[in-house]
């Protein structure tokens, strides 16, 4: 059971097992996507597909027909990846439901853990391998792998790390689950993170850190924006220990300006104004006719 990249590539591990055998897959409708809303497929559909696996989409798995045609399918697990619906308590107790979240749980429970990794500045994450119940991410925890979080890592980085520890874990705990204890989560110890919008994006010239971690967890969705609507595309911390005037351009050098934070500064490369182009910092300040001590917003 999962829905997008990070579910495909551990299913097609799972495929690739000569020792294991998909014998169905659960995925999201498909969606309209794009300008002309072509109706899309969940990748996971599309790969189950070219593998000849019989690919179920229900709205609604907690509708009575949903869920007496799922228990009519013989297996010994289930394995749910970012499937983006929670499981009723009859398919819970129908086989062992093993779910690949990308966190050190009980940390960052809920739809966003990867990206609230990085709003944190966190130096360390994980993939926690849980044994499913009737709550969201609650369950007992059968194994942890940990790793680090490099300085500057963008989310994009971090899924594919995190992505391939999830393919090998999820192997790992389904050939050697009889020798795995699981153990139950200290809920006092919880933390959650919500589904990231496209208003999170909004950013202001605050704290310079605060800032720098949205632009790498947003990047390239939902990306970071002013209050203006001008996209900052490629920006760099500078330092986060001076005190400056938000938005107050200190340096112009090297292709780039160094803006003041409140805490810290920022270094632009690129900006892309509403309805334009993106393009580098000093081709706009010029068109802009900004200069040193001025204000970007």
């Amino acid at each position: 059971m999962g829905t997008p990249d990070y579910a495909e590539h551990i299913l097609k591990t799972l495929i690739d097992d000569k020792e294991i055998e998909v014998v169905a897959v659960y995925t999201q409708p498909d969606k309209p996507f794009g300008r002309k809303k072509v109706m899309t497929s969940p990748p996971v559909k599309t790969l189950a597909c070219a593998n000849s696996i019989k690919v179920y989409q229900p709205k609604r798995l907690r509708d009575d027909e949903v869920v007496e045609e799922l228990l009519k399918i013989e297996c010994d697990f289930i394995v749910v990846a970012a499937y983006g619906q929670i499981l009723p308590k009859e398919i819970l107790n129908h086989a062992p439901c093993i779910n690949l979240h990308a966190s050190i749980l009980p940390q960052y429970r809920g739809a966003s853990p990867i990206q609230q990794t990085l709003l944190n500045g966190d130096k360390q994450t994980g993939v926690t391998a849980m044994l499913m119940d009737v709550g969201l991410d609650t369950g007992d925890i059968i194994k942890i792998e940990k790793t680090d979080v490099e300085h500057g890592m963008m989310v994009d980085e971090l899924f594919e790390k995190l992505t391939t520890m999830a393919c090998g874990l999820s192997v790992d705990v389904l050939k050697n689950f009889k020798n795995y204890t699981p153990l139950k989560q200290n809920d006092n110890m919880a933390s959650h993170c919500k589904k990231i919008t496209k208003a999170d994006g909004e950013v202001g010239f605050d704290d310079a850190l605060e800032l720098y971690n949205k632009y790498r967890a947003f990047t390239p969705w939902p990306g970071i924006y002013l209050a203006s609507g001008l996209k900052l595309k490629k920006i760099a911390l500078q330092e986060h220990e001076s005190s400056n005037e938000a938005g107050k351009i200190l340096k112009i050098e090297d292709g780039s300006i160094v803006v003041g934070c409140k805490h810290g500064s920022i270094r632009i490369f690129s900006l892309q104004a509403p309805s334009k182009k993106e393009v580098d910092v000093i081709s706009y300040i010029n068109g802009q006719r900004l200069a040193l001590e001025d204000y970007i917003s």
